[in-house]
């Protein structure tokens, strides 16, 4: 009995001091552990939902064709939307008004605005490109000095592959405020040789050789029609400028390959190809005799 009465004074004066029982004390802490219990689980069940919701939301925009560049944006932009309201949710559980939650998170919200000024910048830049579309995805461009294929569009970056298989990462907003060169958005482009015969030869003869070799690569559109006409005649060479267009896929493969046949059958037509003059070089070697 005496213990009992002991414990019952201690509980007592506990009581007085903090304010509250024992009583209310377990109630509290089983209100408060059910509450962060079930926040934990809003939390958890709710990120993974956040994500697998942004991969549905790709796959039916994939499967309806809809625009790489905009299927990646939107995917993204749900993805971090849903995981946003989560928090909020989770939050709010655990029973954070939220209006004072509304408050805190503007005047954060503010903050980080000013902080990451260039991010918003990323994002409005994003939302620029997908809307008036300077290019998709697929598409080749140019642009701050770097060139590439475009692979994917998110809300702040946009991945271009290179040549040499690099993976360049530019932020939306300078790719959205400066000049590039589209090199995929027409169908079609033109190709462009200068070819630098020596002097002497025959300008005709040369001229014949290269509609030749024009009208017989496939890949050479015949409208419009190849051009070909004398350039320049310089001390070293007279250089001819021949054009032609082709569909955009073959550019490469066509400048390259008549190149090669330029090289490999022009002197085989009688046509000899400039080469460097070293007669100033030999003159200045060359002592002057006295006379």
């Amino acid at each position: 009995m005496l213990l009992v009465e002991q414990a019952a004074n201690a509980a007592k004066e506990a009581s007085d001091f903090f304010g509250f029982s024992w009583t209310e004390a377990k109630q509290f802490i089983v209100r408060s552990g059910s509450s962060l219990l079930i926040a934990v689980v809003i939390l958890v069940l709710g990120w993974w939902l956040a994500s697998w919701s942004g991969k549905a939301i790709r796959k039916i925009l994939t499967k309806s064709k809809t625009d790489a560049g905009l299927v990646t944006f939107l995917s993204s932009l749900a993805t971090i939307s849903l995981k946003i309201l989560v928090i909020i949710t989770s939050v709010t559980q655990l029973g954070v008004q939220m209006t004072s939650f509304v408050a805190i998170l503007g005047a954060a919200g503010l903050a980080v605005g000013m902080a990451f000024s260039g991010t918003l910048s990323n994002f409005a830049g994003g939302v620029m490109i997908l809307l008036f579309k300077p290019f998709k995805v697929g598409d080749t461009i140019l642009t701050q000095t770097y060139q590439g294929k475009v692979v994917e569009i998110q809300i702040f970056y946009t991945y271009l592959h290179t040549a040499d298989n690099k993976v360049v990462i530019l932020p939306n907003g300078s790719v959205a405020n400066t000049s590039m060169i589209n090199f995929t958005k027409e169908k079609k482009r033109r190709v462009e040789w200068t070819v630098s015969i020596a002097h002497g030869e025959d300008y005709v003869k040369a001229h014949t050789v290269l509609t030749q070799f024009l009208k017989e690569d496939k890949r050479v559109l015949k409208d419009p029609e190849p051009f070909i006409a004398l350039e320049a005649i310089t001390p070293e060479s007279i250089n001819i400028t021949a054009r032609g267009w082709a569909k955009t896929d073959d550019f490469w493969k066509v400048y390259f390959d008549l190149n090669k046949r330029i090289y490999e059958e022009f002197e085989q037509a009688g046509l000899q190809l400039a080469k460097a003059d070293d007669s100033t070089e030999n003159a200045k070697k060359t002592p002057k005799t006295a006379k």
